[in-house]
């Protein structure tokens, strides 16, 4: 059966996102959008992934209130860092991800597990089966108004990725576009929106419709820059129809966010790259930092090897 409107797409990948391991919230509830983080997930993660470290912070025998507060301590002290420049090597969602945050002279707190090669290492392998992949559904990311984003991706409480959804019954991928440069700044009125800060928390925006999906890591306005991320339709540009009548970019949900698939591509093949460029009108070399999200062919042709490889 088709799909008519955003709302039933909405639900139908999310849905299919729950039954394929990953966490659903129907709601925002529990978003720190001042922050841009889910606290729970991240507790939850490190309470259960680093007992020891963590337990040393957030002492069991403490009373209540004093819980709250070593808890709060970790949460603060991760979004310093996540604040942090990313071309540092420490700032950022992704350095985060990938590196971990200290707090005082604790250990350093990892906030993901690398899929292991092998199961030869079964602590490893437990490790990374309790990572939490989280899609949340209409998440009120500004600090200045209640606009909101379709849906948010979480990975152990920290946001990776925000998609604006469009049904072609109704609004193209065209639409979805200029949403995210008409309406989805990183400042608001001179107030910072946390979550569509470059690089400091949703690392990629996907705008995406039934027949269509693009793709950005940088938001600025009229100047956003989103690249498609089709599949391609006998050589040519797009998707194929779908065949089922539900959705030609159903690709995107069944493969590349499926589970193992989209940790990867955070994990490993997401770089951030920082270049000197020459600006002619001030006659100056400026600094630029870019963050480079796999094409859906360099992806695929990626997976593919290392399938064929194994």
């Amino acid at each position: 059966m088709a799909i008519h409107n955003e709302s039933e797409l909405e639900t139908y990948i999310c849905e299919y996102l729950e039954q394929h391991d990953w966490l659903y919230s129907p709601n925002d509830a529990g978003y720190d959008r001042k922050n841009a983080i889910f606290p729970e997930d991240v507790h939850a993660w490190l309470a259960e992934n680093q007992p020891e470290d963590y337990g040393r912070i957030v002492k069991a025998d403490a009373p209540a209130s004093a819980q709250q507060a070593q808890r709060d301590q970790i949460t603060t002290r991760l979004i310093d860092v996540l604040n942090k420049p990313q071309d540092t090597g420490v700032g950022g969602t992704l350095n985060v991800l990938r590196k971990g945050f200290k707090v005082g002279t604790s250990a350093t707190l990892r906030m993901a597990e690398p899929r292991p090669a092998t199961n030869l290492n079964p602590a490893a392998v437990a490790s990374y089966q309790r990572m939490r992949l989280r899609v949340m559904r209409q998440v009120h990311f500004s600090t200045a108004d209640q606009r909101s984003i379709d849906l948010v991706f979480f990975v152990n409480g920290l946001p990776v990725a925000t998609v604006e959804l469009k049904t072609d019954f109704t609004q193209s991928l065209d639409e979805a576009v200029n949403q995210y440069k008409k309406d989805r700044h990183p400042i608001t009125n001179g107030r910072v929106e946390p979550l569509l800060s470059f690089g400091h928390r949703a690392l990629v925006h996907f705008a995406v419709s039934n027949d269509l999906a693009a793709m950005t890591t940088r938001l600025e306005g009229d100047k956003t820059h989103f690249l498609p991320f089709n599949t391609g339709n006998e050589g040519g540009a797009g998707n194929p129809p779908a065949a089922d009548g539900t959705s030609s970019t159903a690709y995107l949900w069944e493969r590349v966010w499926e589970k193992h698939a989209w940790l990867n591509i955070i994990g490993r093949l997401m770089i951030v790259e920082t270049k000197e460029e020459w600006d002619v009108a001030t006659g100056t070399s400026l600094r630029r930092t870019s963050m480079l999200f796999p094409r859906f062919h360099q992806w695929e042709a990626v997976t593919n090897i290392a399938a064929a490889i194994e």
